[in-house]
């Protein structure tokens, strides 16, 4: 209500002039209408300002998790149309919704209110491109179940084509993607649908069959780490099958580090500096091992409902060198005056041990009888249900779109 305010204020200063402050009041009754209303130009002017001094004076990523089952969650899972099986905890079994009810709360400040509306008027006539593995699709499914209830069902519009899924919003004449490529570069892995192999290859210096998919974003926003665990990755140069070809292992951060370097290096030469906005999701992270939350050793995320409260907490499901890479290769594109956003979602989801669909979830292969009598053993531990965590990344990167010119 700041704009309101400020009209009463300056009407008191013109006294002598009666149809000065007859306009005034009337302009002010008008705003004041328009804001309690929910218009969507009115709040991104109020927003915007806010935002302005709030990204600059406080870290957004530095809180605790409070409890608020008055505000959260931010939808219904069984009332999105979005929503993927991979994440309907509810539907698969689950009980408990406390996990649904936390709400981020930042130190000195609290995050702006998600308004769906604002944010469709912010990306009217955009390209946004989500681009990364299933936790990147965990995101992207969460910023459609939290846009869903204020798009009329004429207004969307859905394509799946190879690995790219297209979601337009006809009214706003915007486009909200996803894009499969978990490890960035090209690999052995980039089939949407059958891309679970043993032994990772990975053409280290190939980026262009997918890159060429985005260089007409107005946003990409990224994430890699998961697919780079996994112990038999092997890097590639040259063609797959071919008898030229040189393969060769180096180590999983080394194999990190070159991938981003080729993933800088497109984006130093291709991206649109004074159109496109560039984001780099920080790892999200898992919780396979319960005895660095002080349970016994075996246990998993499995039966969990609570967040972690001790603020220190640094799980093993976080690998520090592989952020530590990500950012430096984040500095070095800055150093090239190419700017990208590094959200760092890290720490505030590695209080949210309660938060991952555990055995509540479609298995696309049912559990065998061992696995049933032991659920921990095929507990999903790296995913979040929905509603849930990767709901306030989207809400920080909310405020972030909000606060771009």
């Amino acid at each position: 209500m700041a704009r309101t305010n400020d009209l009463f204020t300056g009407s008191k200063k013109m006294s002598n002039s009666s149809p000065t402050i007859l306009c005034l009041l009337f302009s002010g009754l008008i705003v004041a209408t328009l804001y309690l209303r929910g218009d969507s130009n009115i709040r991104l002017v109020e927003d915007h300002s806010i935002l302005k001094n709030l990204l600059k004076q406080c870290d957004l990523f530095f809180g605790k998790w409070v409890f608020d089952n008055k505000s959260y969650p931010l939808y219904k899972e069984q009332k999105c149309a979005f929503m993927k099986d991979d994440f309907a905890c509810q539907k698969y079994g689950r009980k408990d919704s406390t996990y649904m009810h936390w709400r981020w709360k930042p130190h000195n400040c609290d995050l702006p209110r998600f308004n769906a509306t604002a944010l469709l008027e912010k990306l009217r006539g955009k390209r946004v491109i989500f681009v990364g593995d299933s936790l990147m699709k965990n995101q992207w499914v969460s910023l459609l179940c939290m846009l869903d209830s204020s798009i009329p069902p004429s207004s969307k519009s859905s394509q799946w084509k190879g690995s790219l899924i297209t979601f337009e919003v006809i009214e706003y004449d915007v486009s909200i993607d996803f894009y499969w490529e978990p490890m960035l570069v090209e690999s052995n892995c980039d089939d949407p649908v059958e891309h679970h192999v043993q032994d990772r290859i990975v053409k280290i210096q190939s980026i262009e069959n997918h890159a060429r998919h985005w260089t007409d974003a107005d946003i990409l926003v990224f994430n890699s780490f998961m697919w780079w665990l996994s112990p038999n990755t092997t890097l590639l140069w040259g063609s797959f099958n071919s008898s030229n070809a040189i393969y060769k292992q180096v180590g999983r951060v080394r194999e990190y580090e070159m991938a981003l370097k080729t993933w800088s290096d497109w984006l130093d030469i291709h991206i649109n500096r004074t159109k496109t906005q560039l984001f780099f999701m920080s790892l999200s992270p898992y919780h396979k091992m319960a005895e660095d939350w002080g349970m016994p050793m075996g246990k998993n995320c499995f039966n969990e409902t609570e967040p972690i409260s001790n603020e220190r907490y640094w799980g093993s499901g976080t690998d520090r060198n592989m952020m530590h890479t990500a950012e430096a290769a984040i500095e070095e594109l800055e150093r090239r005056g190419l700017t990208v956003q590094y959200l760092n979602i890290t720490q505030l989801s590695d209080y949210r041990k309660d938060g991952h669909p555990s055995i509540y979830r479609k298995h696309w292969q049912p559990p065998t009888k061992d696995e049933l009598a032991n659920p921990t053993s095929y507990a999903d531990c790296v995913h979040w249900c929905l509603p849930g965590v990767p709901d306030v990344w989207n809400e920080l990167l909310y405020a972030y779109f909000l606060n771009h010119s």
